[in-house]
């Protein structure tokens, strides 16, 4: 017996590259409901380049939910409908035949677009360069209980460093905010002992990078912590704010 496939229209974004104009393109096809969308696009790039014609630019790497590379707006939610999931484990079978689905990159003024649906997500690089590391001699690997950590510290530490830097949550904020990504980036270290000699340089030096690079303020709308694949909690940015804050204090007391 055939397998029953699902007929949808598809309005995608094509953009040639940063400095041209882009619109949306419409595309007919019919595709397994296993598959997930990233090997949908893969089929339209199949049948758009049997028939010489460009094929759609989008990124993917792990295609398992944990490299951050994959992520797209789909009808109007970074990554689509499906709570807690990155795109390329969204199928479609969450769909239903006849359906339009609008596919577009992340929209923010420090994810420029490269081309179609690719956008240089950099930014979130250089916010890490400034001080999502810790300083330590390096040696060989240190016994795992040398510093003892309470099991609820090591959890909540464990929560914030599951962010995979997708970029959602700039993308679903209207402000195109990152302070989601740099308190996940900040409360990682800011939480274990291995982080404190460096907790309120490092996120002095992670915000002031953050406003360079043209991000937006925080919204207060959660709509960060609703888009996010991880589930990524606010909470980290009232820790982020409250570090921030000490931390001027702390730079004024020096220079006085």
């Amino acid at each position: 017996m055939a397998e029953k496939k699902l007929n949808l229209t598809l309005k995608i974004w094509r953009q040639a590259g940063p400095n041209f104009v882009g619109n949306f393109a419409e595309y007919k096809l019919a595709v397994s409901p296993d598959s997930s969308i990233l090997e949908m696009l893969d089929d339209l790039n199949n049948d758009l380049e049997n028939k010489n014609l460009e094929p759609v630019a989008f990124e993917s790497d792990c295609r398992e939910g944990i490299c951050g590379t994959c992520g797209l707006v789909i009808n109007g939610q970074p990554h689509g409908p499906i709570p807690k999931i990155a795109t390329c484990q969204l199928h479609m079978r969450h769909f239903n035949d006849g359906d339009t689905i609008w596919i577009e990159p992340f929209r923010a003024k420090a994810f420029p677009i490269i081309k179609d649906l690719m956008v240089d997500r950099s930014a979130f690089d250089r916010i890490q360069e400034t001080g999502g590391f810790i300083s330590v001699n390096t040696g060989s690997v240190p016994d795992g209980n040398a510093i003892p950590i309470s099991k609820d510290i090591a959890s909540e530490a464990m929560d914030s460093a599951t962010c995979i830097g997708c970029g959602a949550c700039v993308a679903a904020c209207k402000n195109a905010s990152a302070m989601l990504f740099v308190s996940a980036k900040v409360s990682q270290f800011a939480l274990l002992p291995q982080g404190q000699p460096e907790r309120y340089q490092r996120v002095q030096a992670m915000v002031k990078k953050m406003d360079e690079l043209g991000f937006g303020s925080c919204s207060n709308t959660y709509a960060c912590e609703a888009e996010c694949p991880k589930g990524i909690s606010v909470k980290n940015i009232a820790r982020m704010n409250r570090d921030y804050f000490m931390a001027k204090v702390k730079t004024e007391n020096v220079e006085s």
